[in-house]
């Protein structure tokens, strides 16, 4: 049972309760086939366990070439985005859990499956929502919606400096990002814009230009990373929230970063405050922004015995 059928069984529980009372006794007849269909109505409901709130939903419209005002798209370029922009956030939420190689099949692409429940009217666009797969509830918080949101932040950071791209990828598989900046090139090039309603908030493109833009900032060529080894000492770890400050040992600038799910035990690491150690790091930055450090393994150097903690060489 979808929250909308739950919806029109609640509905309907509720008419039929108003019907019996306002109906008189000699109803006998008309009374019995009133109470059987709520007792109906109810074993349904008890039968299917509550949904715990409404699907995320999404309204993606579109202006430009392929727009037709508010009365249709062309069909070619509706199918063309749509496709995209469903890639878009089945890239990013998969890579919310695992890293994505460079080809092949999405991880677990059916858990963020996007229906579309109909149109959107004002310009012309998609009614967007998740979709719950064998009847299993909604929980507050979804993988599809954490996708959507991360999707229209970055286009929202896009627009911005280096530093706020930067910030909005730093986390963000390679090939998510992509992914995004496919979509927008399939509208950019076919002349068109597209708008974002999520969440009682809005993201758009106000023409074209700005579309092309962000697409060339997204693009490989714009997004620079590598992997660093780095000898200093570690200044402090924050285990929940993953923080790391190394201090290096050239020129005593202080890094700040994320520590790398390779990194099990990120407390473990404040034992070796202060103390000689060598970390690998894997920077990211957009154009001329300031890179962004996520930690892959540490080394304790005043210790030869010591292996490297963590991951990826």
């Amino acid at each position: 049972m979808n929250i909308q059928e739950q919806h029109h069984l609640l509905a309907e529980k509720t008419t039929l309760e108003r019907l019996l009372g306002q109906m008189p006794a000699s109803s006998v007849i008309e009374r019995m086939g009133l109470e059987a269909r709520k007792s109906e109505v109810e074993a349904l409901l008890a039968s299917h366990p509550s949904l715990l709130r409404e699907p995320v939903r999404a309204r993606l419209t579109f202006r430009g070439k392929p727009i037709v005002g508010s009365h249709g798209m062309f069909a070619e370029f509706g199918a063309k985005a749509l496709n995209a922009f469903a890639d878009t956030v089945a890239a990013i939420g998969a890579s919310q859990t695992t890293e994505l190689g460079k080809r092949g099949m999405i991880p677990n692409r059916d858990a963020f499956q996007l229906l579309v429940t109909g149109t959107a009217l004002g310009s012309f666009g998609f009614e967007l929502e998740e979709s719950a797969k064998d009847d299993t509830p909604f929980p507050e918080e979804t993988p599809v919606g954490a996708a959507i949101e991360q999707a229209k932040k970055i286009m929202e950071a896009s627009l911005g400096t280096d530093d706020e791209l930067t910030d909005a990828i730093s986390e963000t598989d390679p090939r998510a990002v992509e992914a995004l900046r496919s979509f927008l090139k399939t509208i950019a090039d076919q002349e068109a814009v597209c708008s974002l309603h999520f969440k009682d908030e809005v993201f758009r493109f106000t023409d074209v230009g700005q579309v092309r833009r962000s697409e060339g900032r997204l693009s490989q060529d714009n997004i620079h990373e590598e992997n660093k080894r780095i000898k200093g000492c570690f200044l402090g770890v924050l285990p929940h929230r993953r923080t790391f400050e190394f201090q290096v040992a050239e020129t005593q600038e202080i890094l700040t970063g994320k520590v790398g799910p390779e990194i099990e035990n990120a407390g473990c690491i404040n034992r070796l405050l202060e103390r000689p150690s060598s970390i690998q790091v894997h920077t990211k930055r957009v154009g001329t922004g300031s890179p962004r450090y996520t930690l892959l393994n540490y080394t304790d150097t005043e210790d030869d015995t010591t292996d490297a903690v963590g991951g990826i060489e």
